[in-house]
């Protein structure tokens, strides 16, 4: 694997083209790996895909630290890609759980982290902003003293709280404390993201692959966007491949999913021989 100072250089350089790249999501190693020979620059661990893959829903608690650690030191060990996790909201409630949680991920061989406002609390579900600030602070703090690039999200716009205003002064107030990238999923259009975008002093982060409109690459890299993730859209596009074949047989008796299927060779083909060092 190559030295994590390397890959978190990489990382952040990433950041600064004039361009934006795609960070797609993988769920295992097996995807990482797909996902590294098809070209991509770096990689994002799911939330939502690890959960399917689990057998558990997508919410707060659901998956542990551990778990998610364990998952993200697969994805790393599968490339030699930097990875970025989705740390959900630093499985703490506290400020020194969240920087706790950025050293643990560090040393997992990951080189960037999410930390988002979400409570989990469908009755409160985003943090007042003073507490937000502290945490990601603090989440700061930890990430500056080591190679890892921290992502602040600010989650409105998933908990039914459509506030751009708001939204933009949470990631204002996350970058000032010590934020590298700024995150917030689920803005409703490209004039929104232009205004985020236009209105935040560091790289900002959108994810397709939602519900709602599908922007190109090159529609979201004109309007200021400097990473595109797709969440855990891959793990359920392959989901959803799995319950139309496994329905296919079930209800019809065929089995004409397998003329679109990836053949075993191929599949082959993206898993080395011997494990990666």
């Amino acid at each position: 694997m190559p030295d994590i100072q390397a890959k978190f250089e990489r990382f952040r350089l990433l950041h600064q083209q004039p361009e934006a790249f795609v960070i797609p999501n993988p769920w295992d190693a097996g995807s990482a790996r797909i996902l590294t020979a098809l070209g991509f620059s770096a990689l994002a661990t799911t939330s939502a895909g690890l959960a399917f893959s689990l057998g558990r829903r997508d919410a707060a608690g659901r998956v542990s630290r551990d778990e998610v650690l364990a998952n993200a030191r697969a994805i790393v060990t599968a490339t030699d890609l930097p990875v970025s996790a989705d740390l959900e909201s630093g499985y703490s409630a506290g400020t020194h759980g969240c920087a706790e949680t950025i050293r643990l991920a560090a040393a997992t061989g990951l080189v960037g982290g999410s930390i988002e406002d979400a409570t989990g609390n469908p009755a409160a579900p985003i943090r007042d902003l003073q507490e937000a600030v502290e945490r990601v602070a603090a989440a700061a703090e930890a990430a500056n003293a080591l190679p890892f690039l921290l992502t602040a999200r600010a989650e409105n716009f998933l908990w039914g709280r459509p506030e751009l205003d708001d939204t933009i002064r949470r990631l204002q107030a996350y970058s000032a404390a010590g934020a590298s990238v700024l995150y917030a999923p689920g803005l409703p259009s490209l004039e929104a993201i232009r205004t985020v975008c236009q209105s935040i002093d560091k790289p900002v982060n959108v994810v397709m692959g939602l519900k709602g409109p599908a922007f190109s690459v090159a529609e979201l890299s004109a309007a200021g966007v400097k990473r595109i993730s797709v969440g855990g859209s891959f793990a359920r596009a392959a989901l959803g491949a799995l319950v139309r074949a496994a329905r296919e047989v079930r209800e019809t008796g065929t089995f004409t999913y397998a003329a679109t299927a990836i053949s075993h060779a191929d599949a082959s083909t993206f898993m080395p021989f011997e494990e990666m060092k």
